[in-house]
């Protein structure tokens, strides 16, 4: 019964600004034309206004954005964002964000269209540098994707001065990545930082030494998972 509950909260959970602009069009259009179709009797633009519903809802689908309680221990690394692993591998961090060629661990998550799509800070630190790269718009359950695609990569440093990276990656479908925070600002861990529409990737490069305690085709709740312990 409570995880009954906890699935129709999550899908009725309120949408996030970002969705304003959308279901504001949407709506606007689907009641415009469901009076004209009706008064006019037209078949195109009942149909018009069927579509436009559809979309609305959606997008309040889509952009829901619910509430998140993050472990209350220190020094854990949290999945940010929710959606299956598809790649663990060591890989030098991006070189937009100079942390050097070093290999590290590399947690992809990939977000279809039915995920939450608010990206959340894995760690609590000081987000030190933010690079925006363009690129092309591959399928972002493909590792490449991570090289190719347009992305943001941020750069997050830890209390004790080791670095996190954070990548949000614009897939086959998504065309635009929000980021809401800027270079300098202190965040907490599970703190929402960011964005993806409609379809992504999220990469988490972890501090050298540190070891993922998650596996590949591991579902992943934004803000909640824990990736890994900075302190093992």
């Amino acid at each position: 019964m409570m995880s009954l509950f906890r699935s129709l909260k999550l899908v009725f959970s309120r949408p996030h600004p970002e969705a304003y602009p959308f279901l504001g069009a949407s709506g606007a259009v689907a009641l415009t034309t469901h009076y004209l179709g009706r008064r006019l009797n037209c078949p195109v633009i009942k149909g018009i206004s069927a579509a436009s519903g559809l979309f609305f809802g959606f997008c309040l689908y889509f952009f829901r954005d619910p509430e998140r309680v993050p472990p209350p221990r220190e020094g854990l690394v949290l999945a940010p964002a929710d959606g299956r692993i598809v790649s663990i591998e060591k890989i030098a961090p991006p070189v937009e964000l100079g942390m050097g060629e070093t290999p590290v661990w590399r947690v992809a998550t990939f977000l279809s269209v039915l995920d939450v799509h608010v990206n959340r800070m894995p760690v609590a630190g000081t987000v030190s540098r933010i690079v925006y790269h363009e690129g092309k718009f591959l399928n972002a359950s493909l590792d490449k994707a991570s090289t190719d695609n347009e992305r943001n990569a941020l750069s997050v440093t830890l209390p004790d001065g080791r670095m996190v990276a954070v990548v949000q990656i614009a897939g086959l479908v998504a065309r635009r990545i929000v980021c809401f925070v800027k270079e300098g600002d202190r965040l907490e861990a599970g703190e929402r930082f960011g964005l993806i529409r409609f379809g992504s990737r999220t990469d988490v490069y972890l501090p050298p030494g540190v070891v993922p305690q998650v596996a590949v085709g591991q579902t992943m709740v934004g803000g909640e998972t824990v990736l890994a312990d900075l302190g093992a």
